[in-house]
């Protein structure tokens, strides 16, 4: 299964974490080892996460932005700040690719915004 798959599945099993409150435990029972990590390491670093997202989305509270696209945006940021074997490029466009397929026409654009500025912030 390719990476970009276990992206896709990581933001999902968030995504049906937030919404439906099932345990990741029981979204994740068959999931390869990379959705894994991904999903395990957001869940650990959500309040960072979401601080970041919040402070780059200009006009927005966290809340009010779908869950879905959070969920996208968490996957991508945890990936470009704390896993080293991927670029922040890589981590960015498979996010937007993600928005483009599962979210309505501003989400990529809103996606690729917040991201862009969230990985050039200086540690």
């Amino acid at each position: 299964m390719r990476r970009s798959d276990q992206r896709r599945d990581a933001v999902f099993a968030g995504y049906q974490h937030q919404v439906t409150g099932k345990p990741l435990e029981e979204l994740l029972v068959d999931a390869k080892q990379f959705t894994r990590d991904l999903t395990e390491g957001v869940e650990v670093t959500k309040e960072e996460l979401d601080e970041l997202i919040a402070r780059h989305a200009r006009g927005w509270s966290i809340d009010r932005i779908a869950p879905l696209e959070r969920n996208i945006m968490r996957v991508a940021l945890y990936e470009a700040l704390h896993l080293e074997d991927v670029p922040a490029e890589v981590a960015i466009d498979e996010a937007v690719e993600l928005a483009k397929e599962y979210c309505g026409a501003d989400a990529p654009g809103f996606v690729n915004g917040i991201l862009g500025a969230a990985v050039r912030e200086p540690a």
